[in-house]
Formats: structure tokens, sequence, C-alpha cells
């Protein structure tokens, strides 16, 4: 019933680098993503009325019914759509590459189509910084998975048919809604490649990273030492090394 939110599995696919197409390849890039999903979803035995989707120019977002079973969207589903993805991008120039964020959670229905925070958090988790860094760097690989931390730990962690909870690697990303916990796969890897780790965020304490900024170094000039000293009061003045010169600006305060 419109305005009332009810439970499904989201997903949200988007094309990776689509952004570079001009718009002659764009339609032929859509094409190839509505095949590659629309046949992964019918050998998977996922069709309307269960099956809700929304076009999102370079992606789609899905919405499955409550009674679709999830393990057999993180197990069927997304095998079938990596192997179509492997024959549609054979010997192609340019391959299609998707993210695919995974979540469940209450979704809103209304006239102009499903909102709802869940909806939110899959379509960001398929949109991160981690999730595109991964596809970058699995050479080859055609797409990436990014399920929800809620996701992993009541159905993927379980295993099933075409799970392997192993496979997934845990990473915490920023997102809008702040720090999130998520699990990534690339489908065909024992898991996905390394990063770097991402620097932590900034605050009252230094930049990013936790680095404080550091004074600059005493000046050296010829073999003399010179220590520039600001003196607002009455101290020592303590030195490492030797003093050559010392220059001293002294202020009342």
């Amino acid at each position: 019933m419109e305005g009332e939110a009810a439970y499904g599995f989201i997903v949200n696919v988007d094309a990776q680098g689509s952004g570079l197409l001009s718009d002659t390849e764009k339609p032929e890039m859509r094409r190839r993503l509505y095949d590659v999903t629309g046949t992964a979803f019918e050998r998977a035995g996922i069709r309307s009325p269960r099956l809700y989707q929304e076009d999102r120019g370079d992606g789609i977002l899905s919405v499955l019914a409550p009674d679709v079973p999830p393990v057999r969207v993180v197990g069927e589903w997304l095998e079938h759509l990596h192997q179509n993805l492997k024959e549609i991008n054979r010997g192609r120039e340019k391959p299609l590459r998707l993210r695919a964020g995974l979540h469940i959670g209450p979704v809103t229905v209304d006239a102009h189509g499903r909102s709802g925070r869940a909806v939110d958090l899959a379509c960001r988790l398929g949109d991160c910084d981690t999730a595109k860094a991964l596809l970058r760097a699995a050479d080859g690989a055609p797409m990436v998975v990014a399920a929800s931390d809620r996701l992993y730990e009541d159905v993927i962690r379980a295993g099933g048919r075409w799970v392997e909870p192993k496979h997934y690697r845990r990473h915490d990303v920023h997102l809008k809604e702040g720090r999130k916990t998520a699990w990534f796969m690339v489908p065909g890897l024992p898991e996905p490649p390394d990063l770097p780790e991402e620097p932590g965020p900034e605050g009252p304490s230094g930049p990013p990273g936790g680095t404080r900024p550091q004074p600059p170094a005493p000046r050296e000039t010829g073999g003399d030492f010179v220590q520039n000293i600001h003196q607002h009061g009455d101290g020592e003045v303590i030195a490492a090394k030797d003093i050559g010169t010392i220059n001293i600006d002294r202020r009342k305060g």
C-alpha cells in the first residue's frame, strides 16, 4: 500500500566509468546493463511482480518482494550476473564493469517509486570510494559487490548455494550518514585486492590520518646554529646543541 514501508531486498547496480562514455556510446552501455542484470534475475527465478526496478541512467535500482529468499540474490543472482558480464564483455575494447550495492530493510512505496534509508544505504555502498577503488584494483574483474553489515551478518555469513562468506572482506567506509561497516567481494577472486588504509576523519587534533603538524626545524646558516626565540615572559632558553647566534624578540604580555 502506498506510503507504508515494507521489508525488502535492495539491489543498486552502477556502471563504472560511465561518465567517460560519449552520448553515442551510452545507449549501448545501457542495453548491455539491462541485458546482463535482467537475464540474471530471470535465471534466478526472480521476476515481476516480485521484482520492481527504477532506471538510474547509468544504473538500475531493484527492490525485491519480502518473499524472495535473500540467499538466492547473494548466491544465484550474483553468480549469474558475473557469468553474464564475462560473456558479454568477451573481446570488447570497453567492457561493462559494475558495482552492486546490497542491503535489506524497510522500503516505502509511493506514486514516484521507492524510498527509505535502506534504499539510500544500498545506493551509497555501491557508489562509495572503496567500491570504486576495489574495482579499479581488480584488473580484469567485471564487478564488485558491496554488502551492508546487516546483510552479511543475517544472510551471507551462513553461506548457501554459491555463497562464499570467506571471499568477502570487511571495510569501514565514510558515507553521508557517517562511518559504516560494509563487506566487499569480487566474483572470481578468493578475496578483494588490498587497498591502503583510508584516512581518518579530520578533527581538532589534526588533519586526516591523525598526523599533527610539526613545528619548523631550527635554521642553520654556515657553521653557526641560529635559534629564533619569541619571548612573552621570563623563562629559560633550552637548545639541543651549541648556539652561535640568538635572536630574541621581547614583548610585554
